[in-house]
């Protein structure tokens, strides 16, 4: 199996989830026996070729063209379609961000296929890939298969895979491939504006490696921050389940969940939050889960890698005062 995984960088910098989307893609080829090329799109991208080529890959498709500076779905499109019917791969793999929601459907529409979107995990049932997909708010999984013949689509949400297991190459660096693509101004038909992300008060908390997530626990606005004080401590974003959000105690940006971000922190402390499902699914891809309850019957404590039955409003200030002395 030829699995080919498109990564993302926008304005000179990765997008992580990508090399979360490569691990996945080494994982399947370990089941299949199969081999992964990365793909690097846009323009003046050779950086990013060459640290894609440090990892075990067995090529990286460095596609390249003036048009390409600034995305636009109309694009990418035209010159992934270009790519992929040269390369010819069983397996097109996308990091799940909101980028590739904009454009991989149609990608996939325009070669006549389907994609399975948002994955969280896979199986290899006798040799045929089973995509496996949160429903409902993520009460319940689906397995679904292709129908079709290859090449196949999928994304995988961020948090389902983890991006420092991506194996490296062994042979020190893997070709890096220039792939011409025939594209002309008039196929693109949108104009770019500046990056949603960019807004004053927005956060990107898929991108925060640490996160202090709080919950009903904090009882009230004016206890947020002892909890700001400990992300800051540690170096890390401050968060929220929804409650918190629904009462503006916090911007929806802040917001850890099915209605809000997925995130895959190398650390999440979760402070006060019972651990409703609504709540987990946007958080259990963190590397160490830290949780901090007084129920020791809450839900939170069935994931966490550590946990803490106590009142949050003795652990915070502890917390705080020993970050700060072990800075010091």
């Amino acid at each position: 199996m030829k699995i080919l995984v498109v990564t993302e960088q926008r304005q000179n910098k990765w997008n992580n989830t990508s090399f979360e989307t490569l691990a996945a893609a080494q994982h399947i080829a370990k089941d299949t026996g199969g081999t992964v090329s990365a793909l690097v799109i846009g323009k003046g991208v050779a950086a990013f070729g060459d640290e894609l080529a440090a990892k075990n890959v067995a090529e990286v498709l460095l596609v390249e063209h003036d048009l390409l500076e600034s995305y636009t779905p109309d694009g990418y499109c035209v010159a992934l379609k270009q790519v992929i019917e040269s390369a010819q791969p069983d397996l097109v793999l996308f990091p799940h961000t909101y980028q590739v929601r904009d454009f991989a459907p149609k990608l996939a529409a325009t070669l006549g296929k389907g994609m399975i979107g948002d994955c969280i995990a896979y199986k290899n049932e006798g040799g045929k890939l089973v995509f496996v997909r949160q429903m409902f708010q993520g009460k319940t999984n689906a397995d679904v298969t292709f129908q079709s013949a290859a090449p196949w689509f999928a994304s995988f949400q961020a948090g389902a895979f983890r991006a420092d297991l991506v194996e490296p190459n062994a042979s020190g660096k893997a070709p890096v491939n220039a792939t011409a693509v025939a594209l002309s101004a008039e196929q693109i038909r949108t104009k770019p504006q500046d990056l949603f992300k960019e807004a004053k008060s927005a956060v990107d908390l898929t991108q925060a490696p640490l996160i202090v997530a709080i919950g009903r626990g904090i009882k009230a606005p004016e206890n947020i921050p002892q909890a700001e004080a400990v992300a800051k401590a540690l170096g890390g974003e401050i968060a929220a389940s929804r409650p918190i959000c629904d009462e503006g105690w916090l911007p929806m940006e802040r917001q850890i969940g099915s209605s809000g971000q997925t995130v895959a922190p190398k650390l999440y402390l979760a402070l006060g939050i019972s651990g409703a499902i609504q709540h987990v699914v946007g958080m259990k891809g963190a590397r160490t889960i830290v949780a901090v309850n007084k129920d020791q019957n809450a839900p939170i404590f069935e994931i966490a890698d550590y946990g803490i039955v106590a009142d949050i409003f003795e652990v915070m200030p502890a917390l705080t005062e020993a970050l700060e002395k072990a800075k010091s």
